[in-house]
C-alpha cells in the first residue's frame, strides 16, 4: 500500500536515548528542557527570532487570532486546510473569503482590498502547498488598511523567499508539526513572530496566562507541549536538509514522467526555495481526476484530494461563489511523496495516471 504520505521516523536507538533521559529526570511536560531545545534548535534552523512550541497547529492559529486580539472579519482563502477557516470561526470571527491565485492557489492578492470593510481587523491567508503568498502585497494593503497578518504556515517549514525564512513575513505565522509534515514532532506546532510584545503575550497564552505560579497575566489556555513530542523533533531536525533533498528528487521525477500530459502544476513565486512538502497536479476536469484516482486505488496507491471541498462550501460558513478556488478544488490530487518512496513505485504511479489520461484523449 501507497499512502499520499508516510511518517518519517527516526532511528529507534536515537528516540530512546532521549527516552531515557527523560526517565532519569521525571519531567515529562509544563516547558521541559527538551521543549526548550528544541525551540531553540528550530529558531537558529528556520532563522526566526522567536518560536512557541505547542500542542498541534490548530491551537497555534487560534492562540495566534487571541495575541493579536482579533474580532470582526477575517480575510481568508478558501483553499487550505479546514483548520485554517474552523479557528477563525472557533475564536468568534467571520471569515470573508476571497479568490485564489489560478497559478499559485494562494490568496488572490489583486482581490484583498475589495473585500475590505469597516469590520475587517486581519488578512488570514495560506502559503499553499509551501508556496509562498504575494507577501510584499499583501503587506503593503495590510499596512495601508491598519490591518494585521496571520500567515497559515502549516506547509512551509524550511521555505525561504529572497533569501529570508517565509515565517518572518507578517505578524505571525504558524506551522504544524503533525506527523505528516517533512519535520514533525508527532503531535505538535509552532507560531513564530518578530515582535517582542506578541511573543510575550503568546507565552502567556499557551500556558493559561500564568506570568508566575500564583500570578496571571490573563486568559490563556494549555497549548503547551510535552518532553516526549520535542524528543521526536530533537531526532528528526538534524535529518531535515536530507529528507528534503529527497523530496526533490521525488517531486522532479514525478514532473519529467508527467511532463507533457496536460497536468497543471502551481508555480511559486520567483525568488522561492522549496521544500517540496507536497506533490499536487490539477487535472483538466474532476471526470478525469476522479478516474485517476480510482485507477490507483486499485492498485494500492492512495492519493489525497487535498484541498476539497474548497472552504467557502463548508457548512457553518456562509457560502460565496469563488469560481477558480472551487474549480481548483475539484481537480486537484496530491500524489504520493515521502522521503521513503521508491523511484520504481514513482514510475509505476506515473504509469497509471498517463494510462488514464490516454485512454479519456481517445474516448469521443
Amino acid at each position: 500500500m501507497i499512502n499520499v504520505t508516510k511518517t518519517y521516523l527516526p532511528p529507534i536507538e536515537r528516540y530512546v536515548g532521549y527516552l531515557q533521559g527523560i526517565w532519569e529526570r521525571n519531567y515529562v511536560t509544563n516547558n521541559g528542557p527538551l521543549v526548550r531545545e528544541l525551540e531553540e534548535k528550530l529558531k537558529a534552523f528556520l532563522q526566526v527570532k522567536h518560536l512557541f512550541l505547542v500542542s498541534n497547529g490548530t491551537i497555534a492559529l487560534q492562540i495566534a487570532i487571541k495575541a493579536l486580539d482579533l474580532q470582526g472579519e477575517i480575510i481568508t482563502t478558501p483553499f487550505s486546510y479546514v483548520a485554517t477557516t474552523s479557528s477563525i470561526v472557533w475564536e468568534g470571527c467571520h471569515p470573508i473569503f476571497v479568490d485564489i491565485d489560478p497559478e499559485t492557489l494562494c490568496l488572490n492578492a489583486d482581490l484583498i482590498e475589495g473585500a475590505i470593510t469597516p469590520s475587517t481587523t486581519a488578512i488570514l491567508p495560506t502559503h499553499v502547498y509551501g508556496n509562498p503568498c504575494d507577501v510584499e502585497r499583501i503587506q503593503t494593503i495590510a499596512d495601508r488598511h491598519g490591518l494585521k497578518v496571520l500567515y497559515d504556515a502549516a506547509h512551509a517549514f524550511g521555505v525561504q523567499y529572497c533569501g529570508r525564512s517565509l515565517l518572518n513575513f507578517g505578524h505571525i505565522s504558524t506551522l504544524s508539526f503533525h506527523a505528516t509534515k517533512l519535520f514533525h514532532t508527532i503531535e505538535g506546532g509552532a507560531l513564530i513572530t518578530s515582535d517582542d510584545a506578541l511573543a510575550r503575550r503568546i507565552a502567556y497564552m499557551r500556558n493559561f496566562g500564568h506570568r508566575a505560579p500564583e500570578e496571571f497575566w490573563g486568559v490563556g489556555i494549555n497549548g503547551k507541549n510535552s518532553e516526549f513530542h520535542a524528543a521526536m523533533g530533537l531526532c528528526v531536525l538534524p535529518e531535515v536538509n536530507d529528507l528534503i533533498a529527497r523530496r526533490r528528487t521525488i517531486s522532479q521525477l514525478y514532473d519529467k514522467l508527467l511532463h507533457g500530459n496536460g497536468l497543471q502544476r502551481p508555480k511559486a513565486l520567483d525568488g522561492t526555495r522549496r521544500n517540496f512538502a507536497y506533490h499536487p497536479v490539477v487535472f483538466s476536469s474532476e471526470e478525469s481526476l476522479l478516474c485517476a484516482q480510482a485507477a490507483l486505488n486499485r492498485e494500492e496507491v492512495f492519493p489525497r484530494r487535498y484541498f476539497f471541498p474548497p472552504l467557502n462550501e463548508l457548512p457553518y460558513v456562509m457560502y460565496e461563489r469563488l469560481p477558480i478556488a472551487e474549480s481548483i478544488a475539484r481537480r486537484v490530487l496530491c500524489l504520493p511523496l515521502y522521503p521513503q518512496l521508491s523511484s520504481d513505485d514513482v514510475t509505476r504511479i506515473c504509469l497509471i495516471v498517463k494510462s488514464v489520461l490516454r485512454e479519456q484523449v481517445r474516448v469521443p
